[in-house]
């Protein structure tokens, strides 16, 4: 029971330091350009990573070009693609409107697998994908303080992508055909990363001039934490958790990530807890409820 207990908490900070994530790309969005802030992320995130894996004692496997392949397009998409887009969509959209897209990642993992892996959806599925897909709907058509302006409606579309990037990541690591490590695959993540948010930022971003040295400093610090709480301790204390429960009871966890991001907007930014926001993060917290009942873990067995 207590090794239980320690696994609950692991993983309610885990998904917590997630959700901290979109107030981190958020600050950090607006002193640094996206593939700058993203290539300092795996800077920082990287070399202690490859740390862990020398302390654990942890190698990298003989992996084929396929797999090779398959590992570099995870992390164009879950690594360097949801950075950058998470970033530039908090830009556009408050900070607690992207937490509730956030929320969407099960229900977008279960449409995607689906739509790219031909995989049978139960009338369970179809319920909590419906679910947050009303709860994303009812923050990027609302009327209200940002009365559907474009750029509201461009910053959700891009949040949206940004997850749909991490539900990409999460299908494509089935069709590996050496599976890796957890703290190995998150090393090659970063690795990989690094390398492809590195170039644009050296081609594209080399002569950008942002706002004053003070949000430079700010973004700095955010992508500073970014890069060691969520990144490499989330990625401990993820894993330290699953290692002491169930994966019905894990997956669970995910709430909190959503819950995260809305209340840290609120504590930090100062954005307000709308009726809208309320609503739809209701509507988000349902489907993953409902999608990651244990029973339904049970019953798959």
């Amino acid at each position: 029971m207590q090794a239980r207990s320690i696994g609950y908490l692991c993983l309610a900070l885990a998904m917590t330091s997630v959700g901290s994530t979109v107030v981190a790309s958020r600050l950090a969005g607006d002193g640094l350009p996206p593939f700058t802030a993203t290539s300092l992320r795996f800077l920082i995130a990287f070399p202690l990573l490859l740390l862990l894996m020398r302390v654990s004692g942890a190698g990298f496997p003989r992996l084929g070009m396929r797999d090779l392949a398959l590992l570099l397009v995870q992390a164009g998409a879950g690594s360097t693609g949801y950075t950058v887009l998470l970033i530039l969509g908090t830009r556009l959209t408050p900070a607690a409107d992207a937490g509730v897209m956030l929320g969407t990642l099960p229900a977008m993992s279960t449409l995607l697998a689906a739509l790219v892996l031909n995989e049978k959806l139960s009338s369970r599925d179809w319920f909590a994908a419906l679910l947050a897909t009303a709860g994303a709907m009812v923050i990027a058509l609302r009327r209200g303080d940002t009365t559907l302006s474009a750029g509201a409606l461009a910053g959700n579309a891009l949040v949206l992508l940004a997850v749909a990037c991490e539900a990409l990541f999460i299908l494509l690591n089935k069709r590996l055909r050496v599976p890796l490590a957890p703290l190995t695959q998150s090393t090659v993540m970063a690795g990989f990363g690094l390398v492809l948010a590195l170039l644009p930022a050296l081609l594209v971003e080399r002569g950008w001039s942002g706002g004053s040295a003070a949000a430079d400093a700010t973004a700095i610090a955010a992508v500073a934490y970014y890069a060691l709480v969520p990144t490499v301790i989330g990625f401990l204390l993820w894993y330290a958790g699953t290692a002491r429960t169930t994966g019905a009871q894990a997956s669970l966890f995910t709430a909190f990530a959503p819950v995260s991001a809305m209340l840290l907007s609120a504590l930090i930014l100062g954005e307000a807890l709308t009726p809208a926001r309320l609503v739809g993060i209701a509507l988000v917290l349902a489907g993953v409820l409902t999608g990651a009942a244990p029973w339904r873990m049970r019953r798959a067995r």
